[in-house]
């Protein structure tokens, strides 16, 4: 039987939100977030990063630099709480008339949120039933991309969350929950 998962967004979300981060040790935790993620490891939920990651796309770093802040990602969780990411999934792809300018990456994407291409392939590679899962986001087009693919979506207020519901970031959405940080968003999961 598919299981349900927690696919989570990577800035603003699990680690502060500071723009591109081009030094790998810049990369820092949200307070929390480790126990958060170990609380839903523990409770048998599949939790899955699904990120949009324009860096390379943009020619600010290669896709080696997102893997190596991925790894640090992993190291802090794990460090900080025996927590864990069960898989990990980055869009580097960024249309030209966005902002894309490196050749290999500068390409429309069905895999760029609000797509859906990173929660589909994460369904078919680990057989997750997206109807029963959420999307934590601080974005509207993280709320955009569960609503999408018909998974249940949380707004975090940390990151860029709280510009989101003030109206003044990206566009309006409507997300299932709103929740202060990764920690309110887990005890809602929880809930159930």
């Amino acid at each position: 039987m598919s299981r349900a998962a927690v696919f989570l967004d990577r800035d603003g979300v699990l680690n502060k939100e500071v723009g591109y981060i081009h030094n790998v040790e810049d990369l820092v935790l949200i307070e929390g977030v480790a126990k958060a993620v170990r609380r839903l490891n523990d409770a048998g939920l599949f939790c899955c990063l699904i990120s949009n990651q324009a860096g390379p796309a943009r020619g600010y770093y290669s896709v080696s630099h997102v893997e190596a802040l991925h790894h640090r990602l992993e190291s802090l969780l794990h460090e900080e709480a025996g927590a864990k990411l069960d898989a990990l999934y980055y869009c580097p792809y960024l249309a030209p008339p966005a902002g894309g300018v490196n050749p290999e990456y500068a390409r429309w994407s069905t895999w760029r949120k609000p797509n859906t291409g990173m929660l589909v392939a994460a369904a078919w590679e680990w057989d997750l039933d997206i109807r029963r899962s959420v999307m934590v986001g601080d974005k509207a087009t993280d709320v955009d991309l569960a609503r999408n693919a018909g998974a249940k979506g949380i707004l975090v207020q940390t990151g860029y969350g709280k510009s989101v519901i003030g109206g003044s970031y990206q566009h309006h959405a409507t997300p299932d929950f709103i929740a202060a940080d990764l920690v309110e968003a887990v005890d809602w999961i929880l809930r159930g």
